[in-house]
């Protein structure tokens, strides 16, 4: 492939990207037919690369292979999993008709948050090269995974704006899929740790209780701190 070719196809992907997170073209709300190809490459080109930046840090080159694969896995397989129940819940409203442009809202949102991701690894390099501690580290990449999310509802609040002028009863199918994506992202997060590694532990890419249930080891910790466990 010739360098003007590639520097083509790069400019491409560039020019859909930015559409995606402007809503104009193929990705606007009423943009069609929904482009789950360019979507799905946006949302594992983005998750991959910054989940190597993300897991590359104590240059543990393992622990970036593995954090590459599980950042776009997290967010598919959180996705994927999801659909089926919020597709049954639109059928119950009286929505069904409509699930193709949620379906592009979601995939859009996902792919959004993708890329903003990966806008922000260039930062996430420069403070993994800062020395920064482990805690500060999870601390950090936590914030910016929260910056990330909130980035992708703008874009999920674009494409259900028409969806709400429709019909109210979509308000209450969003809420629905972000109550029910939260729920089941926190557990996958939980199942696919570590995301960056441990001194003192071996590069893994589960770890020894990956099953355990997260909101139980959360409320154990929680009731630890609240003093429940001394009594």
């Amino acid at each position: 492939m010739s360098v003007l070719a590639l520097g083509t196809k790069v400019a491409r992907a560039a020019g859909d990207a930015d559409h995606l997170l402007r809503g104009a073209g193929r990705h606007s709300a009423h943009g069609g037919r929904v482009p789950l190809g360019a979507l799905s490459a946006m949302l594992i080109s983005g998750g991959f690369v910054y989940g190597a930046v993300l897991g590359s840090y104590g240059g543990r080159l393992l622990q970036a292979v593995f954090t590459a694969v599980k950042v776009p896995l997290l967010l598919g397989a959180s996705t994927a999993i999801c659909l089926p129940s919020f597709y049954v819940f639109n059928a119950l409203l009286g929505l069904r008709e409509d699930f193709a442009a949620c379906l592009r809202g979601i995939l859009s949102a996902q792919a959004a948050l993708a890329l903003v991701l990966l806008s922000l690894a260039p930062i996430t390099t420069f403070v993994h090269a800062s020395g920064s501690s482990y805690h500060f580290t999870i601390l950090f990449n936590g914030a910016l995974f929260a910056v990330a999310t909130f980035s992708g509802q703008l874009v999920l609040g674009r494409h259900w704006r028409p969806l709400i002028a429709k019909s109210g009863k979509h308000r209450v199918s969003r809420w629905v899929w972000i109550v029910t994506y939260i729920f089941v992202a926190v557990q996958m997060a939980w199942v696919l740790r570590p995301f960056v590694g441990t001194e003192g532990l071996a590069t893994t890419f589960f770890r020894a209780d990956a099953w355990d249930n997260a909101y139980v080891k959360v409320a154990t910790i929680l009731w630890r701190w609240l003093g429940g466990g001394s009594r």
